[in-house]
């Protein structure tokens, strides 16, 4: 007997777990399974980027992040016998309620998210593995083992790999996963160390590479990353001593730190891999595996769970029949060019940490030393160095979602832009303009004078699609969005004052946005993406 489903989420990683939220949020509850009996309780990932942290406060999650995380770290620069402190909190982000880099493991995400996904009414199915699938233009039929043996086959009406590096969805979906290898083996171990200023993240820089310790709390007080020496001949499938990593240490701190207490450690390859394909009919692709690449910028969990916010709405669409049948064709032309981006920078950062040549060599221990203090001084440059890192930069204006309309702002956010944060006023009580649109579904923005948007038109262009309308003004109208200083949506380049349309996605990006002669266009591009049920 074949069991149906609307959504078989393979994998439940922070990537498939922010899916199977995304798709409860919308109505839909997919199904989730994972071949491992419990959730990891190692740190592996460990920093969640400022727009992580606001796609995920959609979900009612961010304020447990932040309470069990660490959101006030600051960075140790430890080089030629000099300590420089650079600040990983107050950025300089004016634009976002989380201006900061929260220091999470991954098992205390993934323990958030479980629970907040569990309380959706979604089961992580554990001891569930894919075995294989075949793919028709109507369904996915997929055959799954239990972990006691017993086999079920499932039709599916979408299937979604994120089952990692070693995807099983991309694997019998045929899909390339292009790249390579980097050289070098590392070590990741976390353990306490005696040595360190806490609540504090260090960086060891040397002419041979980078030692690295994060401030964690649990499974232990540190992570450590470190590169080992390429002449050293330990293959990766080794296992891994304390003493290793302790004279591993020895080499950059000279003995500074001591370590103690392993929880666990283990060596590990780098790779640099993008699927060629997120999508194969009916079967999609996110999080690790459909890109995997160095840590460097903590950009990888960051990346899958934006993947799988991107692409749970408009499954729920899809789904639920409101929204055009095109609209699942928007992921991968999104999310592939950030893939790729994410690829790139990660492999300069990587071999800019790990590079043996003597330019670069030099540049790590001597220019970068000299150069980061003095643009971290300056708020503005710390936000300008900062943006791309937290994600908060992420535009899919060439998207055939993002549609400029007629005679639009001539600054602010463009089409394609992710929606700015900052603060209003509604009815006296203040509140954000992310908190306004963070609710499910589409949001439009009316911006100008009340008497700009005729009522019966608005209502009108409400109708049958479960849009929410707001008036975003300058004045105290009942019901009306204004600024709590006269100048607040002004610096987010929203006037108050100047008509202008802004149609935000359920994913607070920004879809059409025009001047006030952008009715008609307005009603068109609705017509398009979200016609009335």
């Amino acid at each position: 007997m074949t069991a149906s489903v609307d959504v078989l989420i393979v994998g439940a990683g922070p990537t498939g777990l922010a899916l199977a939220a995304q798709l409860a949020a919308d109505g839909v509850r997919p199904r989730l399974v994972d071949r491992s009996t419990d959730r990891v309780h190692e740190s592996r990932a460990l920093a969640i980027q400022p727009r992580t942290l606001e796609v995920l406060a959609r979900f009612g999650v961010t304020d447990q992040l932040i309470a069990d995380g660490n959101p006030a770290v600051r960075l140790h620069l430890h080089v030629r016998n000099r300590v420089l402190t650079l600040p990983m909190f107050d950025l300089g982000l004016a634009d976002t309620a989380y201006p900061h880099l929260l220091f999470l493991s991954q098992a205390e995400t993934e323990r958030i998210l479980c629970e907040h996904v569990r309380t959706s009414g979604v089961t992580v199915e554990r001891g569930v593995e894919l075995v294989d699938l075949r793919s028709t233009t109507d369904q996915v039929t997929c055959r799954l083992r239990h972990r006691d043996g017993r086999e079920e086959t499932v039709g599916a009406r979408y299937v979604v790999g994120c089952d990692g590096a070693h995807s099983a969805v991309r694997r019998d979906a045929g899909i390339a996963f292009e790249g390579s290898s980097y050289p070098q083996t590392f070590v990741l171990a976390d353990v306490e160390a005696d040595g360190l200023t806490t609540g504090a993240a260090h960086a060891f820089l040397s002419d041979t590479g980078m030692l690295l310790f994060f401030p964690l709390g649990r499974p232990a007080s540190w992570r450590l990353l470190v590169m080992r020496p390429p002449a050293d001949p330990t293959p990766p499938d080794a296992t891994v001593t304390l003493d290793q990593v302790q004279a591993l240490t020895d080499g950059y701190t000279g003995g500074a730190v001591r370590l103690h207490d392993p929880v666990w450690m283990t060596n590990f390859r780098l790779h640099h891999r993008a699927a060629r394909h997120y999508r194969a009919g009916r079967i999609l692709l996110a999080g690790d595996a459909a890109h995997i690449h160095s840590p460097a910028g903590a950009q990888g969990m960051n990346t899958g769970i934006q993947d799988a916010v991107n692409l749970g709405w408009k499954l729920a669409h899809t789904l639920r029949g409101g929204g055009a049948a095109g609209l699942l064709d928007t992921y991968e032309p999104e999310r592939a060019p950030i893939g790729r981006m994410v690829l790139r920078f990660t492999d300069r950062a990587f071999t800019i940490a790990t590079s043996t040549n003597p330019l670069v060599r030099f540049a790590r221990t001597r220019v970068a030393p000299a150069v980061i203090p003095l643009a971290a001084r300056a708020r503005a440059g710390r936000a300008f160095a900062f943006r791309t890192v937290a994600e908060l930069d992420i535009r899919y204006r060439r998207s055939p979602l993002s549609v400029e309309g007629p005679r639009p702002p001539r600054r602010g956010p463009r089409a394609g832009d992710r929606l700015p944060d900052g603060p209003v006023v509604r009815d006296g009580r203040s509140t954000t303009l992310h908190q306004v649109t963070g609710a499910p579904g589409w949001h439009l923005l009316l911006c100008g004078p009340g008497r700009t948007w005729a009522a019966e038109r608005v209502e009108q262009l409400r109708r049958g699609r479960g849009l929410t309308v707001h008036r975003l003004g300058a004045g105290d109208e009942p019901g009306t969005l204004h600024d709590p200083d006269g100048r607040a949506l002004h610096r987010l380049g929203l006037g108050a004052d100047a008509a202008a349309l802004y149609l935000v996605r359920p994913d607070g990006h920004i879809g059409f946005r025009s001047g006030a002669e952008g009715w008609t266009a307005l009603v068109g591009y609705l017509d398009r993406w979200l016609p009335p049920s």
